[in-house]
């Protein structure tokens, strides 16, 4: 048996007081890199060795597979033996054990299936079908999500409120008709796992007995990340008498938009008695300066319990800000910096590049490539490879080429426009017998009446929309014809009606392929060969797709949006984009909860760096094909400026204008740029430029509710926030 001496000689003073606690419940509040999972693992071995505590009565729930084998491994290497009789899983992995284990009483077949969210979608779309609902009006995307969201929320159908009008009561009408159809089919999507396995235990009074019997210690891990029926259900196992440990950041509850609610790490002392709060504050990943910025940012929000990172490592290297130009300039002066880096002998793997929004990949990956700098885009696709974007450049590669077959296929009933496998057959089988294009076998197929009325209507109309398309658009002029493909298509319409999250992701894609368009230049050499602008741009992507991000031997740069981030750690990060609007977010600006969890996303990104942390915004961008002036993020400025090396760009003072011979003499020299003020009608902004002098000066500011305004600083009567 290991050894309470040598359990506790690898523990720090706050992790051990944690490990030991007699607390009947406790909450570890772990900052980032001060190594929460350690003291889960230690936790357990201590309950073990120390208190003689039953394997049998020990439950551990976290969020991902990886994070539970982890736990699961490390506890058996510190016992020097395997974790045998402690629960130690995803939540989902012990609903789906409790489920299994108890099917009857939970009114499901022995051999229940679970349904995948693609396998839920078609259900879903089969009951809009059923129902004889026109999935335009009711879409199967957005159905899913809300019936995901009630059932998060412990909410059955005959639960939810019918407040009478047409969208709440077919709303229940769907999500009732799915349930049957699940009960009947014995199916269990992954929202309905937690709902059952809650309702089974509440439901089931000896069982819900023989289990709060069981399980004495029960610690959950990232319990800042619980939705309502999870904390539901370690309440309803906890009962009167178990122990709970639950371990967790409030500074780093990022994930609300899919059910997270940081009121339950918050609020974790109102709902159990006899709490004992253990803070765990050093931190073993980032140096000093890293940490007073995450610090100095974080402290902004209100709804906090409040910790403050340190570290035994020395101060580290200033932040590094860069104001660039542009969007053009940051991307360049990104892979410059990182170029530097590799050739001092920095592996491509030690740096990440952080950014807030997925469509600000494009230009980093460009510049990456011209630098011959191995990366990879990590959780996702790169940009040219994203479906949203990918249908787009197949309607534009039927424009530039009709026997584009690949390019058809993928197009042809997206969105739908109502032609089954059938006539697609038909189309193929005519192709296939006449030796051409499925362009051309369409066009005999309406010419020879072989498909029905309604498909030969509908193939007929996208045949004319793409003549159209090629003959009022100039191939030189790539901007009007991407734009005018996007909207006549009905694509921009078709990914609006996916949930919030997702389609704000690919409509933002969609305008950075339009910002791409608007700026193609074709090369010399295209040009002396006579390709079209259009032609030269569809090489130039199939080029960049084909390229190596990196090959898997290769050390490469890590690319990736900031909740992607979560949980990894790297010596070297750029936080890219911290402009007011874009990080934080401009749907989060008006909303003071959203605004604090944008912040503790910035707080996430900033402690995800090690030894260097590279911070930069551009001062214009081109947003929806049009360039506008930034305004540096407000989270900028909350870091001290004795932590900051400004490589290019000054966020702190107002640089001197040529038009402003004695800036100090000026009645306005309280205002600078990056300052943030309140205007009586427009609210707050933040100062983006001043010029002109004296009684003719004038502040442009760009306002959160209001967009950029240029006003004379004489009549303003502009407050300083």
């Amino acid at each position: 048996m290991l050894s309470t001496h040598k359990l506790l000689i690898n523990l720090n003073e706050a992790q051990t007081a944690a490990v030991t606690t007699d607390a009947q419940h406790s909450l570890v509040l772990a900052g980032a890199g001060s190594g929460k999972t350690r003291v889960l693992v230690y936790r357990i071995a201590w309950l073990l060795a120390a208190e003689g505590v039953s394997p049998y009565s020990i439950l551990a729930l976290t969020f991902t597979n990886k994070a539970a084998a982890e736990m699961r491994n490390r506890v058996a290497e510190l016992l020097d033996k395997p974790a045998n009789g402690m629960w130690i899983g995803t939540f989902h992995s012990i609903a789906l054990r409790l489920l299994t284990m108890h099917h009857k009483e939970a009114g499901l077949p022995k051999n229940f299936q679970i349904l995948d969210s693609e396998d839920q979608y078609r259900l879903i779309r089969r009951v809009i079908s059923d129902l004889e609902l026109d999935e335009k009006q009711w879409i199967p995307r957005s159905v899913q999500g809300f019936i995901n969201d009630k059932k998060n929320d412990g909410i059955r159908a005959n639960e939810i409120e019918d407040f009478g009008d047409d969208n709440s009561s077919t709303l229940i009408q769907i999500y009732q008709h799915y349930d049957d159809h699940c009960l009947r089919g014995g199916l269990v999507d992954f929202a309905e796992m937690l709902l059952r396995t809650h309702q089974l235990l509440l439901n089931n009074p000896p069982l819900l007995e023989h289990y709060q019997g069981r399980f004495g210690a029960i610690l959950v891990d990232e319990f800042q990340d619980t939705n309502e029926i999870q904390s539901a259900f370690i309440r309803l196992l906890a009962g009167a008498k178990n122990r709970v440990m639950v371990v967790g950041d409030d500074d780093q509850s990022i994930y609300a938009w899919r059910g997270a609610k940081i009121d339950h790490i918050i609020g974790f002392k109102d709902v159990y008695a006899n709490v004992t709060q253990y803070k765990l504050e050093q931190n073993y990943r980032s140096t000093n300066n890293i940490l007073k910025a995450a610090n100095a940012v974080i402290k902004n929000n209100a709804k906090r319990l409040g910790k403050d990172l340190w570290s035994e490592q020395s101060e580290g290297e200033p932040i590094q800000y860069y104001g660039a130009y542009s969007e053009y300039d940051e991307s360049a002066f990104v892979a410059e910096e990182i170029e530097k880096l590799i050739d001092s002998g920095i592996d491509g793997d030690q740096i990440a590049i952080l950014y807030r929004s997925n469509m600000q990949s494009r230009l980093l990956e460009e510049n990456l490539l011209k630098h011959n700098i191995d990366y990879k885009v990590y959780g996702g696709l790169r940009f040219f490879e994203r479906m949203e974007i990918k249908d787009v450049l197949a309607y534009v590669r039927l424009i530039n080429n009709r026997h584009d077959d690949v390019g058809f296929e993928r197009i042809i009933n997206t969105p739908t426009r109502g032609l089954g496998a059938k006539t697609i057959n038909q189309i193929r089988n005519c192709a296939q017998i006449n030796q051409v294009s499925l362009w051309d076998a369409l066009n005999i197929c309406i010419n020879n009446k072989v498909l029905s009325a309604r498909a030969s209507t509908s193939v007929a109309a996208f045949v004319n929309m793409i003549d159209e398309f090629d003959y009022n658009h100039d191939k030189e002029d790539l901007n009007p014809l991407f734009d005018d493909v996007i909207e006549r298509t009905g694509l921009r319409d078709h990914y609006q009606k996916e949930p919030p999250e997702k389609a704000l992701t690919r409509l933002e894609n969609l305008d950075e392929l339009l910002n791409a368009a608007e700026t193609f230049v074709k090369s010399e050499e295209d040009d002396q060969i006579g390709m079209t602008a259009l032609a030269s741009f569809l090489a130039q992507v199939s080029l960049e797709a084909g390229e190596r991000s990196s090959d898997k031997d290769v050390p490469c740069v890590q690319l990736m949006t900031l909740h992607s981030a979560k949980g990894l750690e790297f010596p070297y990060v750029f936080l890219v984009g911290l402009e007011q609007g874009l990080f934080p977010h401009q749907n989060s600006m008006e909303d003071p909860e959203k605004l604090q969890e944008e912040r503790r996303l910035c707080y996430v990104g900033i402690t995800r760096a090690e030894k260097q942390l590279f911070m930069t915004y551009a001062t214009s961008r081109r947003i929806r094909g049009r360039t506008q002036g930034c305004a540096p993020s407000r989270f900028l400025r909350e870091v001290p400026q004795d932590l900051v090396h400004q490589i290019q760009g000054n966020i702190f003072t107002t640089p001197r204008n040529t038009m402003f011979s004695n800036q100090e003499s000026s009645p306005f020299a309280q205002y600078s740029p990056g300052i943030l003020v309140s205007h009586k009608i427009f609210g707050e902004g933040t100062i983006i430029e001043l010029s002109g002098q004296g009684d003719y000066t004038q502040i442009m500011v760009e306002f959160q509710q209001h967009g950029t305004k240029i006003l004379a600083a004489k009549f303003a009567k502009l407050d300083i926030v």
